[in-house]
């Protein structure tokens, strides 16, 4: 279900929107640990597309699960099992989309990781922004013990995390690993107690993001997530490309006049 009107009403998701522009969303499947089925495939495609085409007023996402034993299971097993190959391929399509999707989003998205995240949950988790998790949370990627591999970006997402070796070694032995070890090898940015705990930080942070230049904070996310994948002249040649674009906003010169009238600036993402 949804509580906001920019979005349509989620089987399995559950959308708040604040009025800074903070949008927090919940996997919302509890009695199956928030797996990843083919209608949250679906509907979380929806959401990242109507966010990737036109972000609104959104200016922060938090995506956090339902509940307080996992963020996401992964993939939906039970659902999965006795799938013809056919139908596999095809619903993993619709995740592959999701995923892409997600990495593609013009605004920051901040993981609240209440509880496990295994799997599915765990490339979740890799594809946004940054992360923070309760310290009970424990992660693996264990596709390996079933026969397939990790297809939601995971081989790329979680090598730039933590390093090929590392992650080489977490793919390989299927192994599950605690949030200490997640903050220390880079995957998370912190680690909080519980859940209240965690959703007030994260929420901290959200608000503070949303509370700058929103046109500013996606090309400086553009120019990080594509500089990445290439040289570092390269790199600077698309960020120098991405400031320009920001030179000739309304947002830019009312940071200025902002500043120098000694007031909080009031951005309009124009």
């Amino acid at each position: 279900m949804s509580g906001n009107p920019l979005f349509p009403s989620y089987q399995t998701l559950i959308v708040g929107h604040d009025r800074n522009g903070v949008l927090t969303v919940t996997l919302n499947r509890p009695d199956v640990l928030n797996a990843i089925s083919t209608q949250m495939g679906r509907d979380t495609l929806d959401l990242w597309t109507r966010l990737a085409s036109e972000p609104l007023d959104v200016r922060c996402v938090v995506l956090t699960g339902s509940g307080d034993r996992a963020f996401c299971a992964g993939g939906d097993l039970k659902e999965r099992h006795g799938m013809s190959n056919e139908a596999w391929r095809t619903q993993h399509e619709l995740f592959e989309r999701s995923f892409m999707t997600q990495l593609e989003c013009q605004v920051p998205v901040i993981a609240a990781v209440n509880g496990h995240a295994y799997g599915g949950g765990c490339e979740t988790v890799l594809g946004c922004d940054f992360a923070y998790a309760v310290r009970s949370a424990r992660f693996a990627l264990s596709e390996v013990r079933l026969g397939i591999m990790p297809g939601g970006g995971g081989t790329q997402t979680l090598a730039r995390a933590v390093g090929e070796r590392r992650a080489k070694e977490i793919i390989f032995t299927a192994e599950p690993f605690n949030a200490d070890q997640a903050l220390q090898w880079g995957m998370l940015n912190g680690v909080l107690e519980d859940r209240d705990q965690l959703m007030s930080k994260v929420k901290g942070i959200a608000n503070t993001i949303a509370a700058n230049a929103p046109l500013s904070i996606r090309q400086a996310k553009k120019s990080i997530h594509h500089g990445l994948q290439m040289d570092l002249l390269s790199g600077y040649r698309f960020e120098i490309e991405a400031y320009n674009r920001l030179v000739g906003t309304e947002d830019r010169i009312e940071g200025v006049r902002a500043f120098n009238e000694k007031r909080r600036p009031d951005f309009k993402a124009r």
